[in-house]
């Protein structure tokens, strides 16, 4: 298995694509009306796919997963070309930091952060950090579905992809427990050709997770999930 895709809902899916697209130089994959997809590629680490769906009206609720871009001591650059693609300027009670927080194009905040030693070799997507009520048994999960591993950083626990090149997966103390919408931002998770889904969803409940099923979905070529803490992510069929 291996993480492959940060999923968006999106009022308008091409304008939000083509914003995230530019501001990390990524590489378009799909436009479509149902879609867009666009590559972030790592030289020597992984590849991640941002995707981009269709929803009826754009989400409202608190965000429990967003990124964190890389702003190296060209922080306020790096702020103003964002600006320039679309972002705004957000308060969100930050106060005074080290970061700047913006928004993009559909209101979701997003951090450009700071120089960090963390963040050596991660690429212009610094970090992905995700909500938890317990990081380290969320951890636990998300390591073994990934097969990234723990590494230094600055949140209650971080994974990283084995060859320490390629963004953080912080998983943070939430300020609160997750209500019952769908986070608007969740990850998806790619079988590979030989492991057995079954397997993997009781590995998933091992691990304090669990799936999730409703009549109304019919038979979709996806299983979907929650960890622990109720962060959805799908699980993907293996390729060919």
């Amino acid at each position: 298995m291996y993480l492959e895709n940060v999923v968006f809902d999106a009022a308008e899916p091409r304008r939000l694509g083509r914003f995230w697209e530019a501001a990390l130089g990524c590489e378009t994959l799909t436009d479509e009306p149902a879609g867009y997809e666009t590559r972030l590629a790592i030289e020597g680490g992984p590849e991640l796919d941002l995707c981009f769906q269709p929803v009826p009206e754009r989400p409202a609720e608190p965000l429990r997963l967003h990124l964190d871009l890389r702003g190296t001591e060209r922080q306020r650059q790096t702020v103003e070309r964002l600006l320039g693609l679309g972002a705004s300027p957000l308060d969100i009670g930050q106060g005074d930091v080290p970061w700047v927080v913006l928004a993009d194009p559909e209101g979701n905040p997003f951090c450009v952060m700071e120089d960090r030693d963390a963040y050596s070799d991660t690429g212009p997507l610094a970090a992905l950090p995700l909500d938890s009520a317990d990081p380290a048994r969320d951890a636990l999960l998300w390591a073994w579905l990934t097969g990234w591993t723990e590494a230094p950083g600055t949140a209650a626990v971080s994974l990283r992809h084995p060859s320490r090149r390629g963004p953080l997966l912080e998983l943070c103390e939430e300020a609160g427990p997750k209500g019952p919408e769908k986070n608007r931002i969740h990850l998806d998770v790619r079988l590979e050709q030989g492991d057995d889904p079954d397997l993997v969803a009781l590995g998933v409940a091992e691990r304090g997770g669990r799936e999730v099923l409703h009549p109304d979905w019919g038979d979709l070529p996806w299983r979907f999930f929650v960890d622990g803490s109720g962060n959805e992510f799908c699980l993907l069929p293996a390729r060919g």
